[in-house]
């Protein structure tokens, strides 16, 4: 009898560390659509070979108000590009997994703006992604926005 505390005991223990071991690491966990932080845009992260690219696959406002035509990439810096739709536009470029649900040196293109940014991204659990967008190749010198899993 009073061997069972201490076994029983024990056994709790096992259970719980074994509940705190770190997960396994998944480079394409990554992987599925994504609602950007002000809501407006989902991007679908696929890989292609050993990077992650994502393409916008949904708009809130997908057109012009006034046209009705499909919003066009016209910020961009290149005229020659300015006439390609948004939809569709891979807008984020070769992100490749560090680890421990990081994924770095990539590139963001802003729409909005006509501006890339570099780029890292940080799983924070399977449905909150952090993306942070920065200049200069210094990532100090950025900003970071959420983004959540779209089911």
């Amino acid at each position: 009898m009073n061997l069972i505390r201490p076994v029983s005991f024990l056994l709790v223990i096992c259970f719980g560390l074994t509940s705190m071991a770190p997960k396994a690491d998944d480079p394409d966990a990554i992987l599925g659509k994504w609602l950007s932080s002000k809501k407006r845009n989902q991007v679908q992260i696929y890989k292609q070979g050993n990077k992650y690219n994502g393409k916008l696959v949904w708009m809130l406002e997908p057109t012009e108000p006034n046209s009705n035509k499909p919003k066009l990439d016209a910020e961009n810096p290149d005229e020659k590009l300015r006439t390609r739709p948004l939809m569709g536009l891979v807008i984020l470029t070769d992100l490749t997994y560090k680890g421990n649900g990081v994924w770095g040196d990539g590139n963001i293109y802003n729409p909005e703006d006509g501006k890339t940014y570099g780029c890292e991204v940080t799983l924070s659990n399977q449905n909150t992604l952090d993306m942070r967008g920065y200049v200069m190749g210094m990532p100090f010198l950025g900003k970071t926005k959420t983004w959540t899993r779209v089911r």
